[in-house]
Formats: structure tokens, sequence, C-alpha cells
């Protein structure tokens, strides 16, 4: 039965809906009704909405030297790597921004090519984290996706264009801020065809073509049959509103950026550096060299690989990556930012454990872990081995502190109990960790300096001793990002000066907090918003008869309140206002 109009009847529809669902995703997928379509207009057909929604500025100005900085306070070498990404990203998203601010070059920017990455790299040495941290710094819709995912699947486009998709959903459904983000396809090397087959690799050719499009310009259509939730969202709206809408995503300015290890391109690279120096270079480099053959990459090389040349094309930025060095695996454990220890710390303090590691036990684990052949990931594979007994066994104890030595890291079960067979261990170790806590926090504060200190600044934030005491504190027992913790510390220097601002509107003078006051307020715990504008009442009140006092009978125009009115704030407004007497 139908409406007269040709269009099923809400019921039909819904039975149709549920009926599909149900065949291709079992009986736990149904439709069940909440209420009646609204009814179209006879004679309505699909709508498109009539209002174009405004879109929002794009804004972006950040420089490749700060996203560099950037990414050099959690990511141990990769200079070039670094470089060329930080500043393809950055010059991608600048020239979004410098060409929307002035839509007559719009026309001038057809046939662009874009800047998507192709990065190489052998397992391990953080490819992956780099385009996260990048994503985060920038702070753009970002999705991953597995290429090994698509040569399995049996069709080909419908995966590649879900991860657009997928980008809309992680911008909540905001196609505006979607349209900007990247998208990111590890284990890239997998597609390309086999080199040792004849006839068209069809499983992996055809999702290098399907790729083809959305790394250049489409459009991908959100709702889409073999998606059960686009569908359902696509109901949703009809339900509410009695128009279907075909909502699209223009892949135009997002950035693709695809990485893999290649292990077999080094072979193709040397053969033909090989073949070109004979009979130019005295010598030709051996199987063995050390030489890096990555960095001396072509197109020429990709295709040998098995990439289609379109597709070779679609990729006009490479970033390579080195491998990780036992030294460089050391320098990632001592980073203060370093995902794999804080990772341990964390796991520990779920059992109320605080755990430190001793330098020469760090040097142990990178020496482990280059053995393996990893990368960064034999870091976490080696803590993860050698501290599981005590993981094990302490959250059992009533033990609350844990330095790991070198000891432990070679023998972790003989070391364990010979340090539960030791007597008074509690005082032992707890004495051990607050020596080792001592040291590790100057240290973090130097960090925090050299690597925030500008940042504090431009945000108007002295960092004086005690602020960076402080900061340094709370990223040590709360295994925060000193980012993070920095970010705290200037919205809560925001909130005193907020309240000095809210006392000169009560007294009518002008009231400052010298920086001495503002660290006094901050060791105040506990250190949050609500605890400032308590404290800043109590100031207020015990300051507000001795202030009007100043502002009418002596015509003082300003006050800045020292550390001294933070700590005893009768005494300073009575010797305030004892000294203006006399005067």
């Amino acid at each position: 039965m139908t409406d007269g109009t040709g269009f099923p009847s809400q019921k039909e529809l819904e039975k149709e809906i549920s009926d599909y669902l149900t065949r291709k995703y079992g009986e736990r997928v149904k439709i069940v009704s909440t209420g009646l379509f609204p009814l179209p207009e006879k004679g309505e057909t699909e709508s498109k909405p009539t209002e174009k929604k405004k879109e929002k500025t794009f804004q972006f100005s950040l420089t490749p030297e700060e996203l560099v900085n950037y990414l050099d306070d959690y990511v141990v070498k990769q200079d070039e790597a670094k470089a060329v990404l930080a500043t393809k990203i950055c010059t991608h998203f600048n020239r979004i921004r410098y060409t929307r601010d002035r839509p007559h070059l719009e026309k001038r920017s057809v046939g662009r090519i874009k800047s998507n990455v192709l990065l190489i790299g052998p397992t391990g040495v953080g490819k992956t984290f780099l385009i996260k941290l990048i994503a985060q710094r920038i702070g753009v819709p970002f999705v991953k996706g597995d290429a090994t995912k698509f040569s399995e699947t049996g069709y080909v486009g419908g995966d590649v264009e879900d991860l657009v998709r997928d980008l809309v959903r992680q911008a909540d459904g905001d196609v505006d801020q979607a349209q900007y983000g990247i998208i990111y396809v590890d284990e890239i090397d997998k597609i390309s065809s086999s080199q040792n087959r004849w006839g068209a690799d069809v499983s992996r050719t055809g999702v290098q073509r399907a790729l083809l499009k959305p790394m250049e310009e489409t459009e991908v259509d959100l709702k889409v049959p073999h998606d059960p939730i686009s569908q359902l969202e696509a109901i949703e709206h009809y339900r509410s509103t009695g128009k279907r809408t075909k909502r699209v995503i223009n892949t135009k300015n997002i950035l693709f950026i695809v990485s893999g290890a290649f292990s077999e391109l080094v072979e193709i690279i040397r053969k033909r550096v090989q073949k070109q120096s004979i009979g130019f270079e005295s010598s030709i480099p051996s199987k063995h060299s050390n030489r890096n053959f990555f960095n001396e990459v072509r197109a020429e090389d990709l295709i040998q690989y098995g990439f289609e040349s379109e597709f070779v094309g679609r990729l006009p930025v490479i970033a390579v990556l080195d491998e990780l060095s036992e030294e460089d695996l050391y320098e990632i454990l001592l980073n203060p930012n370093s995902s794999v220890v804080v990772g341990k710390k964390q796991d520990f303090h779920s059992y109320g454990i605080n755990i430190l590691f001793e330098d020469e036990a760090l040097r142990e684990v990178a020496v482990m872990a280059a053995q393996e052949k990893t990368g960064a990931r034999g870091l976490v594979s080696v803590l993860e081995k050698v501290l599981l007994p005590f993981e094990k066994k302490l959250p059992s104890t009533d033990i609350q502190y844990l330095v790991i030595t070198k000891d432990m890291i070679r023998n972790p079960h003989q070391e364990l109990d010979k340090m539960l067979d030791k007597p008074d261990i509690k005082k032992y170790l707890q004495d051990r960790y607050e020596k080792l806590a001592e040291e590790e926090r100057k240290h973090l504060i130097d960090f925090i300096l050299r690597t925030r200190g500008d940042y504090l600044e431009v945000h108007n934030v002295l960092p004086t001793p005690s602020r960076l005491a402080l900061i340094a504190k709370q990223c040590q027992e709360e295994n925060m990002d000193s980012r993070d913790v920095c970010d705290i510390f200037i919205d809560l220097v925001r909130q005193i000066r907020r309240c000095a601002v809210s006392i000169s509107e009560k007294t009518g003078l002008e009231i400052a907090f010298s920086e001495e006051a503002i660290d006094h307020i901050l060791e105040i715990e506990p250190r949050n918003e609500q605890s400032i504008n308590t404290i800043c009442d109590y100031l207020m009140n015990t300051y507000e008869y001795g202030l009007r006092l100043l502002s009418h009978k002596h015509k003082k125009n300003r006050v800045v309140i020292t550390g001294e009115g933070v700590d005893a704030p009768d005494k300073f407004i009575n010797s305030l206002v004892g000294e203006s007497f006399k005067e």
C-alpha cells in the first residue's frame, strides 16, 4: 500500500528496512518504531536544503618550525621526517586557510595536487605516533585504517570510502570540520601487486585504484547500503523533517598519509643505484653497507615494487624514517613524555603503587629491546616481560613504593624474592623512592623550563621557580603530560587575575596580584578553579573595608597584593591603611 504518491507507507518502509538489516546482520538488528514518519506534502519529492549552512571559518596559523618543536618534545631522532611532515602539513592547511579567505583564487587552484605523504620506515620507528601527534596538535579530525583490511574484504571501494565516513563520525557529524581532516593508511606496502604473479592482481591493484579518487578529489556519499548506521541516520532525519537530503563530503582538502615498512624496496633501490654507478664511480656499495637507500627512493622504484603509476603520482611527498639504535631507544625512555615509561607507571598506580626507574635499569631495557629489532615496540615488550612478576605479586602486598634497578631487569623473579625477604622492606623502598623522585623532579623542572618556558610566557604566565616546581610535581604525581599541566596552570593564573578584576570592580581601586602572590595562591591545595574562587572571596571579605577606605579617603588608585597579602590578609590590609594614614 502506498500513500497515493507512489511512496510506500510508514509501515511498509519500516518493514522493508528491518527485513534488509535482519538478512544482512542477523536477528540482532531490527527497526523498532518509536513514532510516525512525518508525511511529506502531496507531490513532494526528494528535497534539498533551501538555505546553505554557513561554513565555519577555517583557522590555522601554525608554522613548520612550531610544529617541529612540538614533535621534538615527544619523538626521538627522525629529524628529516619531522621536518618534511611538519613543513608539508603546515603548508597544506595554511594554503587552505589562505584560499578560503580569498574566494577568487579558487579557480586558480583547479588541478592542484595535494601534498599527500608516503612514510617509509621499519616497524616501531614511530610512523603512527608521529601522525597522531600532528593531528592532535593541529586539532583536526583523524582516522587510521589498515591497508591489509582493504585487500581482504573481497570488494573494492566501499572500505576506502568508509574511511572518509569515519572522518565525519570523528567530527561528530560535522561535515565542514571533517573535510579538513587527516586520513592515515598503514601497511600500504601490502597492497602492492605481487611481483611474482602473472596477470592483474585484482585484490591489490583494485584497492590502489579505489584510493585514487579520494586521494585527489571526489564526493563521497555519507549514506550507503552496506552501512546500517548511515541508513539509520537518514531514517531519523526523515522522521524529524519529512525530507530526504543527500549528504556528501568532498575530499579535496582531506590530507592522505600512507605508510609502510617496504622491506623489499631496499634491494630494488640498491640494484638501480649500483647499475648507475658502474662506469661512473670507483666503488660500488656492498649489500651490507650502512647506507640508507630509502633516502634515494624514486617513483620508478615504487612502480617496480608493485604500485601503479597513477597511485604513486598521488603521493608527491616522501618522508623516510630511520631505524632506531640502542642509544635512540635509551633516549626514548629518558624522555619525560615517553608513553612507554608513563604507561607502566600508570599500570602500577592503578594498584596504588608508585614506581620509578633508575637510569641503569632504563639502559638495560634499551639494550634488550635493541636485540629484538622491533624498534620502540621492543621497549614495551621488554618492560612487560620483566615487570610482570612485580605487577602480579605486589598488588597483594601492602608495598606502595618500588624502584626498578638494573638487576631487577636482568633477573626479575630472583630480585622480587630477595626484595620481599628483606626486613622493613616498606621503609627501605619508600626512602629509595623519595630520593630518586627528588632527582627526577629536578630533571623535570629543567625539561619544562627548556621546552615549555616560552609557551608559558606567550600566555602571560612567568615560569617562576615556585611555579615550575608545582608543575613538575603535578606531572610526576599524576603522570600527566607537561603541556597539559602547563595549560592547567595557565587557566588557573587567568582565573586569579580575573579575581583581581572582580575585586577592583567592587572597591573602585585597581587591584593586581604580584607574581609572588599568584605563586602563594597556587601553592594552596586543592588546586582548582573553585578553590581559587573561595580564596579570592575570603580575601575580598577581608580587604573590602580597608580598600574602600583607601579609595574614598586617600584617593589611592592602585594596590598590588603581595605574597604576605595572601598569607596574612588582615595584617597586610591593616599595614597598608596605616601607612596611608601616615602619609
